[in-house]
């Protein structure tokens, strides 16, 4: 299979349409090639292309930046000598000055599947900012690893954020070039916008389920993403920034855990078992000991659980990361009824509202949590009809079988 910088690259005819254009790159760390190097360097090795910009998303065109709300400033690649502008700095939509230095802008982001990904929320400023100024967008398509299924709770209207694109579940089902299309429809503008897809790409296939693991190694795009059980967890476990809770930054298995120095995991477990044990199939869960060297609970020993879903414990259809964490989240509150659970700072830019409001696009999984006769039959009667009209909604934009 190729990825759509593989098809660009490999295509003269790909290519044509940029011959006397200025074009830019929109990238990241995992921006690369089936040869591993990193597509600003290898679209830069074209001689047909005259490439005279850079830009970087949250974490940096090359991967600076360790947290969230951690900026990255402009700067003039060492290597090529073009500007590089940040998207997660001063600004995080495209300035004038910024887009007066390219024609088409080529967008190779590998993205997680979630609505949360700030990458989705870029694509979108950009997409815009290319309506205002007259400028041509191409993604080049990478897979989505968290596959088709859709989950979550839909964003709810005024909940708009950094991170929260728009209208669609946590998992949205979707590949970057896909949601384009969606973003594209619903802005109803004239922006001139192309797909490069992938060719072979099965999002349905085994064993990877929307990443082809036989083929393509895993690079982190974010730093705490650091291999695909992240990614097909992430729809869940994401939402622990938004509490107490320790995710695992500062460990070696980020978003793929979660636990803290005053909860006893075993009973947490058993719980949620008590509670929805249908929510927990498709995966295991370990009872774990962990000390973050960083973040929340630094340097003291949590009590946690950690979600394996890969192997033979991983069923696609069946794993709900979302449900699974928020079932988490109810038995805690079930068991420690007082806990502190939601964590109050600025989130994403967003202040004056909780973070894990700002995560779900609205209030209501807290409402869930918070209520102690509400039940998980409570949760999916919400929950279920967004994602079957986002299932619908999303078909037109579908472009792999």
């Amino acid at each position: 299979m190729k990825f759509g910088i593989d098809r660009l690259l490999a295509d003269p005819g790909l290519r044509a349409p940029l011959k006397g254009k200025r074009v830019a790159l929109l990238a990241h760390p995992a921006s690369v090639t089936a040869n591993l190097i990193h597509s600003l360097d290898a679209l830069a090795a074209c001689d047909d292309l005259n490439i005279t910009a850079a830009f970087g998303p949250q974490h940096g065109l090359r991967g600076d930046k360790q947290d969230n709300m951690m900026e990255s400033p402009d700067y003039t690649d060492p290597v090529h000598g073009i500007p590089v502008f940040s998207l997660y700095g001063e600004v995080r939509r495209p300035t004038g000055q910024s887009m007066g230095t390219f024609d088409v802008l080529l967008v190779d982001l590998q993205d997680l599947g979630c609505r949360i990904y700030t990458f989705i929320t870029t694509l979108l400023y950009v997409l815009e900012a290319a309506a205002d100024h007259g400028k041509e967008v191409w993604v080049l398509d990478r897979p989505n690893p968290a596959g088709r299924p859709v989950e979550g709770l839909v964003l709810r209207s005024g909940w708009e954020s950094f991170v929260g694109a728009g209208p669609m579940p946590m998992r949205h089902g979707l590949t970057l070039g896909e949601l384009g299309l969606w973003f594209v429809e619903r802005m109803k503008r004239d922006v001139a916008y192309r797909v490069i897809e992938m060719d072979g790409y099965k999002p349905d296939a085994p064993p990877g389920y929307g990443w082809p693991l036989e083929e393509r190694i895993w690079i982190n795009p974010s730093p705490n993403a650091p291999n695909l059980t992240m990614a097909r967890a992430y729809a869940g476990t994401v939402m622990l920034e938004g509490t107490t809770l320790s995710e695992g930054r500062g460990t070696t298995r980020p978003l793929e855990l979660f636990g803290a120095p005053d909860i006893d995991a075993k009973a947490v477990l058993g719980e949620m078992h008590s509670l929805a044990p249908g929510w927990l199939k498709g995966c295991a869960l370990r009872h774990c000991w962990f000390e973050p060297t960083f973040h929340k609970h630094t340097s003291r020993l949590c009590n946690g659980l950690q979600i394996h879903a890969e192997g033979a414990f991983y069923d696609h259809e069946a794993f709900k990361p979302w449900r699974l964490q928020a079932l988490a989240f109810k038995a805690i509150r079930h068991l420690y009824p007082d806990y502190p659970l939601w964590r109050d700072f600025p989130y994403e830019y967003e202040f004056g509202k909780l973070a894990i409001d700002v995560i779900n696009g609205g209030p209501s999984l807290r409402e869930w949590v918070d209520d102690a006769a509400a039940m998980p039959e409570d949760l999916d009667a919400l929950t279920l009809s967004d994602e079957r009209a986002w299932a619908e909604e999303r078909l037109p934009y579908l472009r792999y079988p």
